[in-house]
């Protein structure tokens, strides 16, 4: 840090040149006290206390009586706190207590999705759906982030992190609610219904805190954040299954096959389904009851920007300072953002894809025919495996750049549900399992590459990577139609191009540059 920067450790004469590099109407007089109402703002004090002790960094903003300017006019660097990678910012350390309520977030987000792959095949034997039919659940659940990501994205832009992370909450509640009268009825749309408004907010609460965990600590290490708290996200989806299992499948009465099913009358039908479905009203009703005590908590909680300072108006809202200072461009212009979106098409429609079909394949003849009360227990072992990937790959991530661990676990991936193709029994059952593993550093990874150095789009970016996760209603859709025709198992084939994919994208990050800082300019003293 230079003493060009900050006109309080200048000469007068040379403090009115560095404050005229953003107003000219100082240079005209020489005196820096023209404009008199001078503001300490966030950026201001994050200079103040992080660059060094200096007690009054100068920020002017408001209207000049000789010009009439009237607009932001810094007097010291600002570094785009909008974006992961800025640069040397060693002196930040991260805010703690943002990292709690992140991975509080992250474990709920985590717990809900996964809680769909036990909800999947008890829906299945409840209505004798087909595969094409099944995917329907993530197909509905997904398209919501597709649908509400935007709309997620200029709540952020609007009211900041917290206040729409505290929406997305309550509306996920609302979501889980929603199934207490879809069993009541037993009805499969109001199933649907009830699944399209969680995942829509929790698709609000990930556009909000996917960036700011990204911007809570120092720039280097934002995708070893990221991947430790998505760590948890796991930690959610690794007890979900248990908790799924032990509440909806292991207290529901043995289904009855298809046939017999369409052999009943249409009251035996329903009296049938909605003894069934009457599992899912408990955990459903506890879930609802944890998102709303979380969204309280949220709301009464202050949290603090990556600088420091109390953010009581804005919220920490994305691009504040950069949006005032950088000229406004596109997402379009940016290819890393728009590779990275596929990315995460292709990875989530490949984790969900394979997810949600976990219990029926293991209940497949030639691999382990086992029961779904069983083989629900089972999802703990490929979600757990991704909750082990990603603690591990967060340490990983201090030492080692984004694109390799990311082509590598790609490569591991579909070479995984490669040997679960060509073979059965336990073999064939373990390889698939193990894919959780590889799967678990690629989604913090994709998003880290894809957001990185855009500075005030990073509201807008971070809104296109959730929207990609459209894919997790795509590839499971085209993969169940293909089930239907030839087969479960040979249907897999659908998640090893998803992997091919990924692979050279990681493989190509490797030679991207380092993220740089970003300052404001300035004209030599």
């Amino acid at each position: 840090m230079t003493a060009s920067w900050h006109p309080a450790i200048l000469a007068p004469r040379a403090a009115a040149r560095a404050l005229a590099v953003w107003h000219p109407g100082l240079l005209a007089s020489g005196d820096p006290a023209i404009c008199p109402r001078i503001h300490r703002t966030d950026a201001a004090a994050a200079h103040a206390s992080s660059a060094h002790d200096c007690p009054k960094p100068i920020t002017l903003e408001s209207a000049c009586r000789f010009c009439g300017l009237k607009e932001l006019s810094l007097a010291v660097p600002v570094r785009n706190v909008s974006a992961p990678g800025y640069g040397e910012d060693t002196y930040l350390k991260t805010d703690t207590r943002a990292m709690s309520v992140a991975t509080a977030l992250f474990f709920m987000v985590g717990f809900l999705t996964c809680l769909n792959d036990v909800i999947s095949p008890h829906l299945k034997s409840i209505f004798a759906l087909s595969y094409s039919q099944l995917q329907n659940v993530p197909f509905y659940f997904f398209s919501s982030y597709f649908v509400f990501s935007y709309p997620g994205g200029k709540l952020v832009e609007h009211y900041g992190y917290k206040k729409t992370m505290v929406v997305g909450l309550l509306v996920m509640a609302a979501g889980a609610l929603g199934f207490l009268p879809a069993a009541h009825y037993a009805l499969f749309p109001l199933f649907l219904a009830a699944l399209v408004i969680l995942a829509a907010g929790m698709t609000i609460v990930q556009v909000a805190i996917n960036p700011y965990v990204t911007v809570i600590g120092p720039s280097k290490t934002a995708a070893s954040r990221l991947n430790l708290a998505q760590a948890f996200n796991s930690v959610g989806t690794f007890l979900a299954p248990f908790f799924g299992t032990y509440l909806i499948l292991r207290h529901a009465a043995a289904p009855l096959s298809a046939e017999r099913i369409h052999a009943m009358s249409a009251i035996q039908q329903q009296l049938y389904r909605a003894e069934q479905a009457s599992t899912v009203r408990v955990p459903y009703m506890l879930i609802a009851l944890a998102l709303a005590l979380l969204a309280l908590a949220l709301a009464l909680t202050k949290l603090k920007t990556t600088t420091g300072i109390s953010q009581n108006t804005q919220d920490f809202r994305p691009g504040a300072f950069a949006e005032a200072l950088a000229p406004t461009g596109s997402i379009w212009q940016h290819p890393w953002l728009l590779f990275g979106a596929l990315g995460i098409f292709m990875y989530v429609g490949a984790e969900v894809s394979i997810g949600n079909l976990l219990v029926s394949y293991m209940g497949l003849p030639q691999i382990a025919a086992l029961p779904e009360a069983t083989a629900g227990y089972f999802l703990m072992v490929y979600w757990g495996g991704a909750m082990v990937g990603r603690f591990i790959g967060s340490a990983i991530l201090q030492k080692v750049r984004t694109g390799w661990l990311l082509g590598g676990a790609a490569i591991g991936g579909f070479c995984l549900v490669v040997v679960s193709l060509l073979t059965s029994g336990h073999v064939a059952m373990g390889a698939i399992l193990a894919v959780g593993f590889c799967n678990s550093i690629m989604f913090p990874s994709i998003f880290t590459l894809g957001i990185q150095d855009l500075g005030p789009l990073t509201s807008k970016g971070s809104s296109l990577l959730i929207a990609a996760i459209l894919g997790g209603a795509i590839v499971p859709k085209i993969q169940g139609t293909l089930a239907d025709h030839i087969g479960l198992q040979p249907s897999f084939i659908v998640p090893t191009i998803c992997y091919i994919y990924i692979a050279c994208f990681g493989i190509a990050a490797i030679r991207r540059p380092l993220a740089h800082d970003m300052l404001i300019p300035s004209e030599p003293v």
